[in-house]
Parts: C-alpha cells; sequence; structure tokens
C-alpha cells in the first residue's frame, strides 16, 4: 500500500488510498488553527472522495473539543478514530467523542483502526 507523507510543524501525516494517520507532535495544542491546515491538506489529497482520520497518539498533546466542529466541515472526512496505548490518552477521546457527530472509534492497536475505516467506507459505498 503507498504511502505519501507530509509533515507539518505540529504534525506528520501519512496518507493512504482511504485513511490518512496523524501524528501530532510533543506538547501541541490542537486548536481550530491546526485543524483548517489538516482539513486543506486532507482536501487536496483526497479531493472528493471519502476518507477516514486516524489519529495515532504517541506523544503529549492537548485538543480542545471545539475543533470537532471544525472537522464535522469537511464533509469527505466520514469518521474519525484515535489509537493509543495510553490510559489518559483514551480516557480523552472517551470525551471527545461526545463533540464529534460522525463515527469516532477508539483503539489500541492501528490495524484494528485501519480495519474499522475499511469497514466504514465500504459500508457508506453500500449506502
Amino acid at each position: 500500500m503507498n504511502k505519501k507523507l507530509l509533515q507539518l510543524p505540529f504534525c506528520d501525516l501519512e496518507f493512504y488510498e482511504k485513511y490518512v494517520i496523524g501524528v501530532i507532535k510533543d506538547g501541541t495544542t490542537v486548536s481550530e488553527i491546526e485543524t483548517d491546515i489538516v482539513n486543506n491538506a486532507t482536501k487536496l489529497f483526497f479531493k472528493n472522495s471519502p476518507f477516514v482520520y486516524i489519529s495515532k497518539r504517541i506523544n503529549s498533546y492537548s485538543v480542545n473539543p471545539v475543533i470537532y466542529n471544525n472537522l464535522s466541515k469537511n464533509i469527505n472526512m466520514i469518521g474519525f478514530a484515535v489509537v493509543s496505548n495510553n490510559y489518559s490518552s483514551l480516557s480523552s477521546a472517551e470525551v471527545e467523542k461526545l463533540f464529534y457527530k460522525r463515527p469516532f472509534g477508539i483503539f489500541n492497536a492501528i490495524d484494528d483502526a485501519k480495519h474499522w475505516a475499511n469497514d466504514l467506507l465500504k459500508s457508506h459505498y453500500n449506502d
């Protein structure tokens, strides 16, 4: 599976055919500015195709939950997943999930999130 890597000052984005994996850098506060940049990058890569954003949480950073309103503006992002082995990150994701109005998955392994993303996209195309 081919991937394209985009390195931004606050995160690295790995683009695949149907999903993007984002790794936010240590100490970042994710606000609407960062989500605007991510939204623009995904629009350039995916054009009008549906995709899933997978957040691979390996660093320590904070997320302002209001960003999920901003992410929802990207009509092609049909789902959002969080992957972490850290209890605190997973607990935060449970709260964040309340702010996102589309499918939101929480996983311990990246392969589980990829599988969920592929299933979500298949069901999207079958609807």
